[in-house]
């Protein structure tokens, strides 16, 4: 699909874990290669940095383009030359996309440091995001993000990441305007139960289909799967 209709994306979110897998050693290649085989236009990524020190990159930028054919988001001036992300975040995108790309950072409350990365191109913004692990942060969170997203973006608006989020009754109040996509359980990795990986997107984008991704090792890659969903712009 890359790069073949403008109206046509496939848009994915994966948690690299520090591109440790389950248990290490440090394999970025192994992440690089799910990435490859899943074939995004856009995608959002969680953990890409380590947590401590100068939060030096986990995912070697240097090998994303050659590995992948996707570029990251210039967060450099943003987050610091030693890190990829900007609260371990980044998104990753086609260069073409990238020519038109505007950043911007979301600083979000709670308990914890916590922020979300919004990516505008025209007719879309895609926002990636890495809630935190208590669900009354996770709440704030997400209603900072989407009243965010109302002043930022046009009609045209996708949120993604890992939610860490496992109920579909609660937590999820500031969605009630999106379509809610959570493919399948996507964590634990190796036997996935939780479906903490989800992607939100404005009513007037359509769903063509949406997966977890399983294949290119990556049940061995990182403690989540990577989901997808392919969408149709207006």
């Amino acid at each position: 699909m890359r790069g073949e209709r403008r109206d046509l994306l496939r848009l994915a979110s994966y948690n690299l874990h520090k591109c440790r897998g389950l248990t290490g050693p440090h394999a970025p290649e192994r992440n690089l290669a799910v990435i490859r085989d899943l074939k995004p236009d856009i995608i959002a990524l969680q953990e890409v940095d380590f947590r401590f020190g100068a939060r030096p990159e986990a995912l070697p930028r240097g090998l994303i383009r050659e590995e992948t054919g996707l570029v990251p988001a210039d967060l450099a001036r943003r987050t610091g030359e030693n890190s990829l992300g900007w609260h371990g975040q980044t998104i990753l995108m086609r260069p073409d996309l990238a020519e038109q790309a505007v950043l911007r950072r979301l600083p979000l409350p709670g308990l914890e440091p916590r922020g979300a990365v919004a990516l505008r191109l025209p007719g879309l913004t895609v926002i990636g995001l890495h809630l935190g692990l208590a669900r009354a942060s996770r709440r704030q969170q997400l209603a900072r993000i989407t009243a965010q997203a109302s002043r930022i973006a046009e009609d045209h608006i996708v949120l993604m990441g890992d939610f860490n989020e496992w109920r579909d009754d609660r937590g999820l109040e500031s969605l009630a305007g999106f379509q809610v996509i959570a493919p399948g359980p996507s964590y634990p990795a190796p036997l996935p139960r939780l479906r903490l990986d989800r992607i939100a997107m404005s009513r007037n984008l359509e769903l063509l289909d949406s997966g977890v991704f399983k294949g290119a090792g990556a049940r061995d890659a990182s403690d989540h799967l990577p989901i997808w969903a392919e969408i149709r712009l207006p």
